[in-house]
């Protein structure tokens, strides 16, 4: 039996911008365009509604921008994967979409072809960064504390780490380290929780920043 679709919200505020990205998708067999929003808010709403895996969403918005609304998306009972596409680079929009808990984060001029690859990685549980993005999240200030905390993980914990910040999905970590996708999560877990950070893309800018990349 064929893997079901990927099912994708697109959220901006350009009509013409959702249209053409939904004229593209819509070729693709494994990938089906299961709504539209305007904005933030609409955008949580028909997430709240449709249950997409990925939701592709701008940053500057009127209304509820999408720093917002990845925020409420995250306090959804089965939040999905969101997917920045933006023309926005500076570092003001790039570090709060991050820090909101994006997956991943594109710009607007990117080929096709290389979106849909990124909507199947997110989708797959990769952290999908633009070089440059990456450069401006390792630039920010480590807080206070931050690399004293990695001396509590395992050395298994500091392995899968490592594997996060290679943008391994959970599944490839298991095949990767001989593990159980269920042991592999365990692990995942006990990082985030004793790293205190919120999320997969958190992880993985820790792990880069200590040179924990494999």
């Amino acid at each position: 039996m064929a893997d079901k679709p990927i099912r994708v919200l697109l959220v901006d505020d350009h009509q013409v911008v959702r249209r053409g990205l939904r004229t593209f998708l819509e070729v693709q067999d494994d990938i089906e365009v299961v709504g539209e929003a305007a904005d933030g808010a609409e955008g949580v709403a028909r997430a709240e509604e449709l249950r997409p895996d990925v939701v592709l969403m701008d940053i500057k918005m009127p209304g509820t921008d999408g720093i917002e609304a990845l925020k409420r998306l995250r306090a959804l009972a089965n939040p999905a994967k969101v997917l920045i596409v933006t023309s926005f680079t500076e570092q003001r929009t790039v570090v709060p979409a991050l820090r909101a808990g994006a997956s991943g984060y594109v710009y607007k001029d990117i080929d096709p072809d290389a979106l849909a690859g990124a909507i199947r990685s997110v989708h797959a549980g990769h952290v999908l960064l633009q070089p440059e993005v990456a450069g401006v999240l390792l630039a920010q200030d480590e807080p206070q504390g931050g690399t004293g905390r990695g001396t509590t993980l395992t050395e298994r914990e500091r392995e899968v780490l490592g594997l996060i910040a290679d943008g391994r999905s959970n599944r490839e970590i298991a095949r990767a380290l001989v593990l159980s996708e269920k042991t592999v999560k365990t692990h995942v877990s006990n990082i985030l929780m004793k790293l205190d950070l919120a999320d997969r893309t958190q992880a993985a800018l820790w792990a880069v920043r200590h040179g924990l990349t494999t």
